[in-house]
C-alpha cells in the first residue's frame, strides 16, 4: 500500500510539473505573437536588399536634404497614419507628388483635423490624390501638358498639368525636384493637393 501511494504521489508530481512546463512554455510563446500582430505585415515591410534601387516609400522615409534634414518625415508619418503605406511600395508605375514637412505646416489645422483617428479614410483619400497610377517623368508629364491632358490620380480626381516657362506645375503647384525610385517616380511639392471634396 505504501508503495501504491508512494508512485501515486511520483505520478502526479510528474503530471504537475509537466502541466506547469507547458503553461510557462505556452506564456513565453505567446508574447512574441503579441509583439508580430503590432508589425506592419504588407509590401511596406520588405526590407530593401543590396544594391536594389529604393521604392517611393523607401525613398520617403530616408532621403536627407543637404543640411541632413528628413523633409518627407510628415508625409511618412501621415502615410502610416492612413495605413496607405502599400499604395507606395507596389510593383507600379506610380508617380508620387510628394510634399515637403512645411506644406503639411501650412495647413496644419486641417492636418490636424485629418490626423484623427475618426477621420482616416478622409486622410486616405488627401493622400491618393498625390499619387498617379502611371509613369509620369518630366518628359512626360511635359508631353500630357502640351496636349492639354489632366493626370488621372488614385483618388479617383483629376489634375490640371501645365507647363509654364519649361517649369511643370500640377494643381498649381511647382515640381521643385524629381527622383527617380524603383516603382516610378517621386516629384517634390511645396503644397498639398486638397481635393475640395475631401
Amino acid at each position: 500500500m505504501k508503495i501504491y501511494h508512494s508512485l501515486l504521489a511520483v505520478v502526479l508530481l510528474i503530471t504537475f510539473s509537466c502541466k506547469n512546463e507547458t503553461k510557462s512554455t505556452t506564456e513565453k510563446k505567446s508574447t512574441p505573437k503579441a509583439e508580430v500582430k503590432k508589425e506592419h505585415k504588407g509590401q511596406a515591410s520588405v526590407k530593401l536588399s543590396k544594391g536594389e534601387q529604393p521604392n517611393a516609400l523607401q525613398v520617403a522615409m530616408t532621403y536627407k536634404d543637404d543640411k541632413g534634414n528628413m523633409p518627407f518625415s510628415t508625409l511618412v508619418a501621415a502615410v502610416q497614419a492612413a495605413g496607405v503605406e502599400d499604395a507606395l511600395v507596389n510593383a507600379g508605375p506610380l508617380t508620387v507628388f510628394a510634399p515637403v514637412n512645411a506644406a503639411f505646416a501650412k495647413h496644419q489645422a486641417t492636418v490636424d483635423e485629418l490626423l484623427k483617428p475618426e477621420n482616416k479614410s478622409k486622410l486616405a483619400f488627401v493622400l491618393t490624390n498625390h499619387v498617379a497610377p502611371a509613369n509620369y517623368g518630366i518628359k512626360q508629364l511635359k508631353k500630357e501638358a502640351k496636349k492639354g491632358r489632366k493626370l488621372y490620380m488614385a483618388s479617383g480626381k483629376y489634375l490640371v498639368v501645365e507647363n509654364k516657362d519649361g517649369k511643370i506645375i500640377v494643381d498649381g503647384k511647382p515640381i521643385l525636384m524629381t527622383v527617380k525610385v524603383s516603382n516610378g517616380w517621386i516629384h517634390v511639392i511645396d503644397d498639398l493637393m486638397v481635393p475640395s471634396d475631401k
